[in-house]
């Protein structure tokens, strides 16, 4: 246990649908989506708050949320140029924040 707020690396869980449609991706989007997760499981803010929050994400990754009117719910973070993405949340927890993705999907 910690005193505050941990930070950085997070945890992130995957919903069974969202593991099994990662699996079931060739070797190539795989790894696409393993980036993907490594940039969200190490930034310091999983809802990148702020104008421009996400510009540090590497070329072709952008994310967003899913409704404008939530910005603390769902994110969606766009990898290969918007031809795939990970929908996740994050529950900051002062004990065990977690970032849970419940959807991955790759065309």
């Amino acid at each position: 246990m910690t005193d505050g707020f941990m930070g950085p690396p997070w945890q992130a869980d995957w919903t069974t649908e969202a593991e099994d449609n990662r699996n079931a991706l060739p070797g190539q989007a795989r790894a696409l989506v393993d980036a993907a997760r490594a940039e969200l499981v190490t930034v310091t803010d999983p809802y990148f708050r702020g104008v421009d929050a996400d510009r540090d994400l590497p070329p072709g990754m952008s994310v967003e949320p899913v409704q404008s009117t939530r910005p603390s719910g769902e994110h969606v973070l766009y990898f290969d140029h918007g031809r795939g993405w990970p929908r996740y949340h994050f529950a900051p927890r002062t004990t065990d924040p977690q970032i849970v993705i419940d959807e991955c999907f790759w065309q």
